[in-house]
């Protein structure tokens, strides 16, 4: 509680004084003389109760109370008067030219200024623009400005009283007279004829008193606010004298002074240590000598307890909340002995007082103890904290952090170029060139280099002979050794005008291995490092090494999958017309994966994309993942449906597991899961089948997110069951969205949770492929991703109806001549004249054979996209095969032909036959 000189603490009545104008009560049945009043005081009761003295706090605050609102009511009056003045003034400026401009351009006022009598003419229409515009005159003026009109007609003719010269030369005049209506403000504006002539002028005016301002309308508001105000700090006070008069139990201002300097002088006299501490943690009250034991800041009171910079010890003590006997703890330098105990007893306020006793003599005899204590502690927090990762950079970080403070001021960390790349560290005794890889400072910012840097070794300073030799050494004293200068001679000097005093370097070795070296500076310890120090520093740096080197291995091996599992991505998507198509691939983390995705152009200006994953990490992942892509490469070339496609390649996946399980090989594939679509632009149909993997999402044009429900079958390897196909039809302006579990799933995170995150990240208005792309990783994306994540996003188009060509073919011979006529026609309109010989033999060829060898309805059609195709139908399914004809057959060169003119052919089937097919290039 702070002390008040003066009558601040005067009570409000004389009864609560304890003077001898008043008689206190003491709630027994005699007064106890001298001694502090039990129970509230009892006072006369009053008709009316007296009012709050200005002298007490309550009336202080509330006499501040009324002169700040006063203040601001006088100061916001001012304002609001000053700025009603200039808002009346700029309203009758802008009124007044308004009207005049408007009546100067108003229709027939030329042609009245030239006419024999203006003023007959002007006098009515300027009384009643007058009126209409709410101004208190509109004057028509000649150029010599005689008026020839007025409010009041005995002014007519008369002189007008202004400086309307400028006018005269075109310009606008405003300005403020006081005419006998008071002050007002005018503007005369010139009237021009429509060959740019001045024939006259217009002056309107309007007095400044007959303009209203909002800032009138708002003083009532600010006198009410004012008088709320006042209320309320009335209230308020009341309020606060009642508070005060409960909190203090009725004593007076002297009776608590008196009480508190009495509890002043005992606090500060005894040579213990005590704290009070309040139920939310906070340092309420300390006496010199507990500042004085535990160092506390000067502002110390009021703070969190946890913000007072103590040591764990004490402060664990402190705020455990629980009673405490004579525990003793280290605070610096000093052994304390703690007692503490809580205030909440006996109804008493939330919290708790503690003693301390510096016990700091014992110190001597567990000091070696202590310091074993320490090392022990050191040695446990770096096994534990150094190596917690897979990184090279991070682990050397680590290690500067667990001992920056507790063994070291400054710490450094170099390691080999190559280290951190995950190779092998150059052969040979030294390291000649190290890059700073970890710098960690306790206090301030040492002149050391910064992480990131080349650090050159110099051959003969004391680093190079300890990367030479893999010894630890140590500089107790460096201002008086020299030969660690010659490394970096300005760079040393500001080392030691930092402080440093003493520095113990250690190589980095790790299995026979030098990997670099690690050095401990101090600068904010006084003592400097001794020999027994070089033993705590190379247990510490031992096992930093084995876990640097770890992660080196592992960031090597790392490299090579991620190499080898790029190399077996697509690295370009083919060009086609079907789709618009972005990608993203992000490999996890903590090791490759099996995922991967294609787009494969098919025949028929079709399109396939495919979307899988491999279970498991790892290389073997990764290579199998590669088996399967080439697998489904080659499987699309037979053009085969979704389905059996994926039958084919789940025959593939068990295959491979026999092969390993014979070979002994301990890396079988679990499974893997796989999606396979098909687009054609002529139909707009999707056709898709699954093996395991999440459904694709549909994005349709309107921003409309669903996941088609599709007979997901098991994953690849596992099938005991067919696969099956569900065909869609797609708007054009369409998105699809394949992607691998690893987006939508993760371990804190559910797939369906997943799912309606996809869905809120698609939807909207249109985006495109890679905007797309770029919305869906910033919303789905994990920190750290422990799965590979394979995004693949297709806008699809279709092929305009221009460009498609379709003819029913009778199964007659005589009718290939009207398909090539009609071919030829088409081609012809197309802009293909050049190519129409060579696509009439080859239609003639396949609708030959069609005829022949085949079984209705044929058809042909023709797709003008990258490339000119051409496609024959029938209804059989079996397909021609291409041979040689000897020099004496009369026929079998049909399809020779065709191979050789077209640039691909093939044939695939349908439900109901097969489809021959061919692709001309367009150049």
């Amino acid at each position: 509680m702070a002390r008040f000189s003066g009558r601040s603490w005067a009570p409000s009545d004389p009864g609560a004084t304890g003077s001898a104008s008043g008689s206190r009560s003491t709630g027994t049945a005699a007064g106890s003389p001298g001694g502090r009043p039990h129970g509230r005081h009892q006072h006369a009761r009053t008709a009316r109760p007296k009012p709050v003295r200005v002298r007490s706090v309550a009336g202080q605050v509330f006499a501040l109370q009324v002169v700040v609102v006063l203040l601001l009511v006088v100061a916001a009056v001012l304002a609001l008067v000053v700025q009603s003045r200039n808002d009346a003034r700029q309203e009758a400026t802008t009124r007044s030219v308004a009207v005049a401009q408007t009546y100067a351009n108003s229709p027939g006022i030329v042609e009245a200024l030239r006419s024999p009598d203006p003023s007959a003419v002007l006098q009515p229409s300027a009384q009643a623009a007058r009126i209409n515009a709410g101004v208190d005159f509109i004057v028509v003026l000649n150029n010599d400005g005689i008026r020839y009109t007025h409010p009041n007609p005995d002014r007519i003719g008369h002189k007008f009283v202004g400086d309307y010269q400028p006018a005269l030369s075109g310009q606008v005049v405003t300005e403020e007279v006081t005419g006998t209506i008071g002050p007002l403000v005018q503007a005369i504006v010139p009237v021009r004829a429509p060959d740019g002539q001045i024939v006259g002028m217009v002056s309107a005016g309007i007095t400044i008193a007959n303009v209203s301002s909002a800032s009138e309308r708002q003083l009532p508001v600010v006198l009410g606010a004012a008088a709320a105000a006042l209320g309320l700090a009335t209230g308020g006070t009341a309020l606060i004298s009642r508070r005060l008069k409960r909190q203090t139990h009725g004593l007076g201002p002297t009776e608590m002074t008196r009480m508190y300097e009495h509890h002043a002088a005992v606090l500060h006299a005894v040579r213990e240590g005590v704290l009070i501490l309040g139920g939310d943690g906070r340092l309420l009250l300390c006496n010199d000598e507990a500042r004085r034991l535990l160092d506390l800041p000067p502002d110390a009171e009021g703070r969190p307890l946890a913000d007072l910079g103590l040591e764990p010890a004490p402060l664990e003590l402190l705020a455990a909340g629980r009673s405490v006997t004579d525990e003793v703890v280290m605070a610096g330098e000093r052994l304390l002995a703690v007692n503490v105990r809580p205030t909440d007893r006996n109804g008493g306020p939330p919290g708790s007082v503690a003693t301390l006793r510096d016990s700091t003599e014992l110190l001597a005899l567990t000091g070696r103890a202590e310091v074993a204590q320490r090392r022990l502690r050191l040695l446990y927090d770096a096994g534990v904290s150094v190596g917690s990762t897979l990184d090279v950079t991070r682990t050397a970080e680590e290690l500067a952090q667990v001992t920056v403070g507790r063994f070291a001021d400054i710490v450094t960390v170099d390691l080999a170029e190559q280290v951190l790349e995950g190779d092998e560290p150059p052969a040979g005794p030294a390291l000649l060139r190290m890059r700073r890889t970890a710098l960690a400072t306790a206090h301030g910012d040492p002149p050391f280099y910064p992480v990131g840097t080349v650090v050159e070794v110099t051959p003969s300073t004391p680093l190079a002979g300890t990367l030479s030799s893999g010894l630890p050494g140590v500089e107790p004293r460096l201002a008086e050794a020299q030969a660690w200068r010659e490394q970096d001679p300005e760079g040393a000097e500001r080392v030691l005008a930092h402080g440093v005093h003493s520095l113990v370097r250690v190589p980095l070795k790790s299995r026979g291995v030098l990997l670099g070296v690690a050095r401990f500076w101090r600068s904010e310890r006084e003592e400097p490092f001794e020999e027994e120090d070089l033993a705590l520093a190379e247990e510490l740096v031992s096992h930093a090494a084995v876990c640097i080197d770890n992660a080196r291995r592992y960031t090597r091996e790392h490299a090579m999958a991620v190499t080898l599992q790029h190399s077996l991505l697509p690295r370009n998507l083919p060009a086609q017309n079907a789709l618009e198509v972005a990608h993203r691939y992000l490999p996890a983390q903590a090791g490759v994966g099996g995922d991967w995705f294609d787009v494969i152009p098919l025949p028929g200006a079709r399109v396939a994309m495919v979307v899988g994953d491999v279970v498991g990490h790892g290389l073997h992942a990764a290579a199998t993942m590669g088996r399967l892509r080439t697998a489904i490469h080659n499987f699309s070339t037979l053009d085969l449906p979704p389905d059996e496609l994926l039958g084919h390649l789940d025959e593939l996946v068990n295959r491979i597991d026999q092969e390993e399980s014979a070979s002994g090989g301990a890396a079988a594939v679990t499974g893997a899961t796989c999606l396979y679509l098909i687009y054609d632009p002529v139909s707009r149909r999707c056709t898709l089948a699954s093996a395991g993997h999440p459904p694709p999402a549909l994005v349709r044009p309107d921003g409309t997110v669903v996941f088609p429900e599709l007979p997901t079958g098991p994953p690849l390897g596992l099938a005991v069951l067919p696969f099956e196909t569900v065909e869609l039809e797609v708007e054009e302006g369409s998105r699809l969205v394949l992607y691998t579990d690893g987006l939508v799933e993760d371990r804190q995170r559910d797939i369906d949770v997943g799912l309606e995150l996809l869905r809120a990240a698609l939807s909207g208005p249109p985006r495109t492929p890679e905007q797309t792309c770029a919305d869906v990783l910033g919303a789905l994306l994990p920190a750290r991703p422990q799965d590979d994540i394979a995004l693949l996003v297709a806008r699809t188009r279709v092929l305009p109806a221009d460009r498609v060509a379709q003819w029913e073919v009778p199964a007659d011979p005589a009718a290939v001549s009207g398909v090539r006529a009609a071919v030829a026609e088409r081609l012809e309109q197309w802009g293909l004249d050049e190519a129409a010989f060579v696509t009439e033999l080859i239609l003639s060829e396949l609708v030959t054979n069609a005829i022949r060898y085949g079984t209705g309805p044929i058809r042909v059609r023709l797709l003008l996209d990258r490339s000119l195709i051409c496609e024959v139908s029938d209804g059989s399914s079996t397909s021609p095969h291409l041979r040689y004809a000897a020099t004496t057959d009369e026929g079998g060169r049909g399809l020779f032909l065709v191979a050789q003119f077209a640039d691909r052919w093939g044939t695939r089937y349908t439900a109901t036959g097969k489809v021959i097919w061919t692709e001309q290039p367009l150049e």
